[in-house]
């Protein structure tokens, strides 16, 4: 029951109030300060019939006149309660009290002394000296002493039960913290659940048992709790014993409350319930979206987004203490709303680039593809379609092996399904980079599309086999060619306009090698570089010699040839291998997810990469414009050292966007998103050729090597 407003005017200067309250004082036992406070209200002209009640503005009283000033500044009380014996001195606003100006102190004149107070202590307030024109009636609790706290910021609010009472009594703090009586983990109790909790807007079409709350044990928890669950909102680790430091006591009357506390994961829900002043209240520690506790959602969205693994986490919560929810349940918010999210975010993405490059006239793609496993036992195949003039990842698909008859045909169905969709944008392709895939050259070549090789997978191919030959019999001297023709592959590939000049060029190394500079092919006559001559005739190779034929009939095979024809002389795929380690990230070798799941972390990884494509050079903390750079020793260069310039940090904006995907769009309506995932083909599995035995069948006829009974 609320307070009773009452509504009227301050007796002193007409100071009008909408906000008056009962006496909540005892009026002044002497004679003189009677008449004083009488003389000060009616300004010296007192009626001869005073009044049985008059209205004085807090306003007029001095600060040390209010027993519970810190509590209606703090918004604990809505009603001010005086002091007894206290009289009004002031005569304008001289002192500022904020809200406590505006409220008025409702005084009862009393006509004579009440002989009950005659034998009371003058400093001690009893319920006996509270005296008003109802104290000998029935005992009714008094409207002035009744309080609703009310903390909008923390999340409290009072119970609208019972109203609560100012006690008297005086206050003393418990010793130590109140036990708490009920420790409730709701996630094993999905029953109790819905016992204990009633729904504030109904459970949602995504409700379960065992992850939802159908409103948080509170009839003041409403609706509006959504709006503050915003994914961007500061979060805090808080431990248990600091956060029952703020339940300890009662805010009305100070003295030692009951605390329960439920957890729903990381949610937890603290019931406070006063014994002596009946105030109670219920706070929550995390907004609640629909029947879900928003900071779970929140978490599995985090660790999906991030590309973290979930089981580590847990490893990392269990090993600090820190409550959370099940791995099931965060399957089933991935599954729910962060996949969905994950595959709309891509395509509003992608159909921006696709957009984008169906206006060009001429556009050059590079396309690998990635198996998450090596050999022929790789369950996915991921190809990817890179802009390579704004190395932006433009199309990436994913193959499983048993769709297309084997791994070995994944590389081929991928690059089949990106360009008919490539095709069907509008995307007019000037050529395409990949390796030397037999079955893709073929494939593009049947299509009439303008294929070329990516230089650094010809380069390692030849620098295998040239240390081969390096290790064999009379091959040392090969060892100070080594780096001069792996570097004449880049520079031939570089430097030539058509096929048949990079193949002069190409061939020329074995004059070369041999302190030979004028050449018989009439498009590559001699080199180019000054004629020098040198005294050490030792690291030249000798034409007849067993090293200098076998480099020749590696340089000059028909393959070999063929293949530095189609060098690429702009671009290179080395941005896409570099966006298969990024992949890594996402989606580990080690790690066994399903179709869908491999998918969403496919595209999270190439909104990553688009998304810090453009990074800018770092610079120093003074701002000078110079590159910052990291001396790295490559495991693939033998100890090397080479000098790698550093880019500026990594952004996530991608990851905030999908976040308020998450909880502005698909939360709350996920019927047209979780159809547009059920849309993608997902193929069997792996193991549905096999007829799946009795597993208890199995169970039985397992024998171990190290016992086989009696022989």
């Amino acid at each position: 029951m609320a307070p009773k407003q009452l509504n009227g005017r301050c007796s002193v200067f007409g100071c009008q109030s909408d906000k008056l309250s009962r006496p909540t004082f005892a009026a002044p036992s002497s004679e003189s300060l009677r008449n004083q406070w009488v003389h000060f209200v009616f300004a010296g002209n007192a009626p001869i019939r005073i009044p049985k009640c008059v209205f004085v503005c807090a306003k007029h009283f001095t600060d040390d006149c209010f027993i519970n000033l810190g509590q209606y500044k703090a918004g604990f009380a809505e009603l001010l309660k005086m002091k007894p014996g206290s009289v009004p001195t002031l005569l304008a606003s001289a002192t500022n009290r904020g809200q406590a100006s505006t409220s008025t102190v409702y005084i009862q004149l009393p006509l004579s002394r009440d002989v009950a107070c005659q034998t009371d202590h003058l400093k001690t307030r009893t319920e006996g000296t509270q005296l008003s024109f109802r104290t000998l009636q029935t005992h009714i609790k008094s409207e002035g002493v009744q309080a609703n706290v009310f903390c909008k910021d923390f999340g409290v609010g009072t119970s609208n039960a019972d109203p609560l009472c100012l006690s008297s009594t005086p206050i003393r703090r418990p010793s130590k913290r109140p036990r708490v009586d009920l420790e409730e983990e709701l996630e094993d109790n999905p029953l109790e659940v819905s016992s204990l909790l009633e729904a504030s807007n109904g459970p949602d079409s995504t409700y379960d048992p065992s992850d939802s709350i159908t409103a948080l044990l509170d009839s003041t928890l409403k609706s509006e709790d959504s709006s503050t669950a915003t994914p961007n909102g500061k979060k805090y680790m808080v431990y248990e014993s600091c956060i029952m430091e703020l339940f300890n006591a009662c805010p009305v009357c100070t003295r030692a409350c009951e605390v329960t506390t439920q957890r729903l994961g990381t949610f937890l829900s603290v019931k406070q319930q006063c014994p002596h002043c009946t105030f109670g209240r219920r706070w929550n520690s995390q907004p609640i979206l629909g029947s879900t506790p928003a900071g779970n959602l929140h978490l599995s969205t985090a660790v999906y987004l991030s590309g973290a693994s979930f089981l580590k986490i847990e490893k990392v919560f269990k090993a600090m203490k820190l409550q959370l929810f099940r791995y099931e349940t965060f399957r089933r918010h991935a599954k729910s709303f962060i996949e969905p999210a994950v595959i709309h975010q891509w395509k509003v993405l992608n159909d921006l680039n696709l957009q984008r490059l169906s206006q060009e006239e001429m556009v050059i793609l590079g396309g690998d593809m990635r198996a998450d496993s090596p050999g022929h036992s790789a369950k996915y195949g991921s190809y990817t379609m890179m802009d390579l003039h704004t190395k932006t990842i433009v199309d990436i698909q994913l193959v499983q092996s048993n769709e297309v008859g084997g791994s070995t045909h994944m590389e081929k169905e991928g690059l089949k399904r990106s360009l008919a969709l490539l095709e069907s944008r509008g995307v007019h392709l000037d050529c395409i980079v990949t390796d030397r895939h037999p079955q893709v050259q073929t494939f593009l070549r049947e299509r009439n599309i303008t294929h070329y090789y990516d230089v650094w997978h010809f380069a390692k191919g030849i620098s295998k086999k040239l240390l081969a030959i390096r290790k064999q019999k009379d091959g040392e001297k090969l060892k100070k060619w080594m780096k001069s023709i792996n570097n004449h592959i880049y520079w031939t590939a570089a430097g030539s306009t058509s096929g048949p000049e990079r193949i002069a060029k190409w061939t020329s190394i074995l004059n070369h090698v041999r302190d030979v500079h004028v050449h018989e092919d009439p498009l590559y006559p001699k080199c180019e570089h000054a004629i020098r001559q040198t005294s050490d005739r030792s690291k030249w190779l000798q034409a007849a010699t067993p090293t200098f034929s076998k480099l020749e009939k590696l340089l000059t095979n028909k393959r070999a040839l063929k293949d530095v024809a189609k060098l690429s002389p702009h671009h290179q795929t080395s941005s896409l291998e570099a966006f298969h380690a990024v992949i890594l990230r996402f989606a580990p070798k080690n790690v066994v997810f399903p179709f869908i799941g491999m998918l969403c972390r496919l595209y999270l990884a190439a909104m990553h990469s688009n998304h810090n494509v453009d990074r800018p050079q770092a610079e120093t903390k003074e701002g000078v414009q110079i590159y910052i750079y990291k001396i790295s020793f490559a495991k693939a260069r033998k100890g090397e050292c080479r000098a790698k310039p550093q880019k500026t940090q990594q952004t996530f904006g991608y990851v905030d966007d999908i976040m308020d995907v998450i909880f502005e769009e698909v939360f709350p309506n996920p019927t047209s998103y979780t159809e547009a995932l059920l849309e993608i083909p997902v193929p069997e599995p792996l193991t549905a050729q096999y007829e799946k035995p009795d597993k208890e069948a199995v169970i039985s006829s397992l024998v171990s090597r190290f016992k086989r009974g009696d022989v």
